[in-house]
């Protein structure tokens, strides 16, 4: 923590010039924000930084903004069902974790080409590699989601789901694993959608999908006229289908092609240059996903010993986190396509200078989210369930995890601007070291040898997210990620 403030003191986070005229720096600010919100065909590698980072982040952080409300809904809707309910949602999300990193995997090959392609000002390049990304995206989801409907029941019990979670929730697990592709192309699509700096068309898919998904929830899962109660499994309904009408218009917008980049059929024949040059890229980047996402895994096995109540109040504790990380994380997804066009356009000073503001950005949103939830996490999680056990896990939870958020807002900007540079090797390494070296050992000495119980584990999480974030932020200070090259994989044939 003291680390990531003295970052801020020194000046390397970059501060906002001073403001001559402030009628007129209020009317271009908001003239900017309307101008995100409608998208724009602006060359964010020549216009001012603020302007750049303000055009890319307002519609990203609407966007995660949207996902963030999503979850605390849908959980609040599910909680309403019971502690089993809520485990099996719990447990499921778990379970998709190979699917979220395959996706960000994949995302991330892509806008690191996609960027630096826009970057060069090479359009026919960027499409070219778009239509080759939304063919391996779809070809993968498919078998996901095979796999995931013939399995469910049983991964839902390997996950140390007691046979009433088994019994409540098998059917929302199916839906769930079943519905993969809609979860896949929609992260992906959007990825590429960003990374070409068209950020208002990925805002307006997600809005789509998730308002849809808010109004459904509570028709399929309590039962609404002709629909009839499905209780957890009708929230696995709902959002498949709010993703898949999601999908359906990105898509329509690719075949427009009225942005940077757009969907060719011409480039649908399997290219290998440029799907091995999204492996070499997206590879690591699974693996840095998953090397988190399967500490996610340990850490409910370990919780899942002591009870549904534990589990619950976990799982909505961290619910409530992400309604705070993930606008916090699209600000830190404009650090990847700065980056990656920065780097195009062989202005790596820019794209560090770029990576500063966005820092700052990130810190003066997530350090007061931070102490609301730090006073006040009883308030906030009886908002969702009323079960007193299941509120002091997750009060306790979710104190613990936001004293953390200060150094978690710079550290992810830091790893999205590796990303970008399509530099994914550094984060990966970063992450294993903080999340299996430091967080699972942590978590299970203090949980079990120490008899912290579930109090352990959430000072685990928030020691090895600071221990990634101050991390990440000393290697790129390095700078050594400038000099990562991206080949010509996607080059269109001319």
């Amino acid at each position: 923590m003291q680390f990531a403030l003295r970052l801020l003191a020194r000046g390397e986070v970059v501060c906002a010039p001073v403001v001559v005229n402030a009628e007129e720096d209020k009317q271009s600010f908001w003239s900017t924000v309307r101008e995100a919100l409608r998208g724009g065909q602006q060359d964010l590698t020549a216009i001012p930084i603020s302007r750049a980072v303000t055009l890319l982040a307002v519609p990203t952080v609407l966007e995660m903004s949207m996902e963030s409300l999503f979850a605390v809904v849908d959980i609040f809707y599910v909680s309403r069902l019971g502690s089993d309910a809520v485990a099996a949602v719990g447990l499921t999300e778990s379970m998709l974790s190979p699917v979220y990193a395959l996706a960000m995997g994949l995302s991330a090959g892509a806008t690191a080409i996609i960027a630096r392609r826009i970057g060069e000002k090479d359009r026919e390049a960027a499409s070219a590699v778009a239509t080759q990304v939304v063919l391996t995206a779809v070809t993968v989801a498919a078998l996901l989601s095979l796999v995931g409907v013939a399995f469910s029941r049983h991964l839902l019990a390997a996950m140390g789901a007691t046979p009433g979670v088994v019994h409540t929730g098998t059917g929302y697990t199916s839906v769930m694993l079943g519905g993969s592709v809609t979860i896949f192309l929609l992260f992906v699509i959007n990825a590429i959608f960003r990374s070409a700096g068209d950020a208002a068309v990925a805002m307006r898919s997600l809005w789509l999908a998730n308002s849809l998904n808010i109004v459904l929830a509570p028709c399929f899962i309590f039962g609404v006229g002709p629909i009839p109660r499905m209780g957890v499994t009708g929230a696995a309904v709902a959002t498949t289908v709010s993703r898949g009408i999601g999908v359906a218009y990105q898509v329509m917008t690719f075949r427009r092609g009225k942005g940077h980049v757009s969907l060719m059929a011409r480039y649908l024949a399997p290219k290998l240059r440029t799907i091995l040059e999204l492996l070499r890229i997206g590879l690591p980047a699974t693996l840095q996903v998953l090397i988190e996402t399967a500490s996610w895994l340990a850490l409910v096995r370990i919780i899942a010993r002591y009870g549904s109540e534990a589990l619950a109040g976990y799982t909505i504790a961290m619910r409530v986190v992400i309604f705070a990380l993930l606008p916090s994380w699209g600000l830190a997804n404009a650090a990847a396509t700065l980056v990656g066009q920065n780097l195009g356009a062989k202005e790596p000073d820019r794209a560090r200078r770029s990576v500063w503001t966005i820092v700052r950005y990130n810190v003066a949103f997530l350090g007061p989210v931070g102490i609301i939830f730090a006073l006040a996490p009883a308030a906030i999680v009886t908002l969702f369930t009323h079960e007193p056990e299941a509120v002091a896990y997750s009060a306790d939870c979710l104190r613990i995890v936001a004293l953390g958020f200060i150094v978690f807002a710079i550290g992810m900007v830091a790893v999205q601007a590796f990303n970008g540079a399509g530099d994914t090797t550094t984060p990966m390494i970063v992450n294993l070291l903080s999340f299996w070296g430091f967080k699972i050992p942590v978590a299970w000495f203090l949980a079990s040898i120490v008899g912290l119980g579930p109090h352990g584990v959430f000072i685990a999480i928030t020691a090895a997210y600071s221990v990634q974030g101050l991390l990440a932020v000393a290697l790129f200070r390095r700078g050594r990620w400038a000099k990562v090259q991206i080949q010509e994989g996607g080059a269109a044939p001319h």
